[in-house]
């Protein structure tokens, strides 16, 4: 196993946040390959690259995910999912993002990832379901056996424009005994809203199955609104632009307050959890009309406004991180201390696709260990 991890400190020499038991809610597969494993696949199928070392194919992936555009951010994926078209090539990544996963702190994880980009070798969708979930199992085994504690979740995603939406639900369905927790759609937000493919959303419904829905990220609050009402999203993957339904009052000083607008209240008031990712929401400038540091970010806003606000890593390759560091960059900027990260990781265990049982044990287990903290 891989076990490299950089060790991020709550500041002021508090605890590790690395050692912390964490929960990832929003983790793409295909956002979360090792550089050398991109580049020993690659060599197998004989795929060209753009770089041909690990540093330097790490350091593309970096570069080219600092545009500020969702959409230029999106064709780094096309490398990654190139190298897992192939049963091996899906099971191999499958197995060392659960290695990796562990070797920083998370003790829940729900991968979400869509099959239908990888089909192009001749795999079916239920073959590549399939051969994920053998490379989690195997993951697993690897903790388990190097004496670690890790559960992981498939989140199966179609692809919002490519209009197979309805098979795709009927394929997390048919393998929610499998390993499948959860649905969610993803790919260009703006122009594809969740109404467009309502009937596969109906059909989940139909069939008791949760989604997750990525809203307001690229686009604004009928996005948001689109993904609760046609898509009964239990979480919003980012969430972010729901801050275009908060106003300031116009009073002054310690008078001043926060206004929420219906749907901002209505998220809130549910309890509909927003899986935000700090790093990314920079790099695809999810955030820009606030501005373009961290500091600008609304997360400390939402979370001081009682919403159910979690963190998340999105695409540890691209954006070169990882959740312990989300959180340390967090902590850097809005003050946070060790029961504020707390907090985020049992919002994230309340919201996971877990059973209720398991998520008060999960929760319970958290919360212990940051006791002993």
């Amino acid at each position: 196993m891989n076990t490299a991890q950089h060790d991020y400190l709550i500041p002021g020499g508090g605890a590790s946040i690395t050692a912390l038991p964490k929960v990832s809610l929003h983790d793409h597969l295909d956002g979360g390959l090792r550089p050398q494993t991109i580049i020993e696949l690659a060599d197998e199928i004989a795929l060209d690259l753009p770089a041909t070392s690990a540093n330097a194919l790490g350091d593309w992936f970096a570069e080219s995910s600092n545009s500020g555009s969702l959409v230029e951010y999106l064709k780094t994926f096309d490398v990654t999912t190139g190298v897992m078209q192939t049963r091996g090539g899906l099971e191999r990544v499958a197995r060392e993002f659960v290695q990796d996963l562990h070797a920083d702190g998370v003790v829940y994880g729900e991968i979400r990832w869509a099959p239908e980009q990888h089909l192009t070798r001749g795999l079916s969708l239920d073959e590549a379901v399939e051969a994920v979930q053998d490379g989690i199992d195997a993951g697993i085994d690897d903790v388990t056996d190097a004496g670690g504690r890790i559960q992981v979740g498939q989140l199966v995603s179609a692809m919002r424009h490519t209009d197979r939406a309805l098979e795709i639900a009927e394929l997390a369905v048919r393998h929610r005994h499998n390993g499948v927790v959860g649905f969610d759609i993803a790919g260009p937000e703006d122009g594809f809203p969740p109404s467009r493919i309502r009937a596969a959303f109906d059909y989940l419904a139909e069939h008791c199955f949760p989604a997750t829905v990525h809203a307001g990220e690229a686009a604004g609050l009928d996005s948001i609104r689109s993904a609760l009402i046609d898509g009964r999203a239990l979480r919003l993957g980012h969430g972010v632009r729901l801050a275009e339904d908060l106003s300031l009052d116009d009073g002054d000083g310690d008078n001043r307050f926060v206004e929420l607008g219906e749907l901002a209240q209505w998220v809130r008031d549910r309890e509909i959890a927003l899986e935000t990712s700090p790093s990314s929401n920079l790099q695809t400038g999810a955030i820009a009309q606030w501005g373009d540091q961290l500091g600008d970010h609304p997360f400390d806003v939402f979370y001081q406004l009682g919403f159910r606000v979690t963190v998340n890593p999105d695409n540890r390759l691209m954006s070169g991180t990882t959740l312990s560091r989300e959180l340390s960059l967090l902590c850097d900027t809005f003050g946070y201390s060790l029961g504020d990260l707390e907090v985020f990781q049992l919002n994230a265990a309340d919201a996971s696709f877990l059973s209720l049982d398991e998520r008060a044990d999960l929760a319970e287990y958290i919360s212990a260990e940051f006791a002993r903290a």
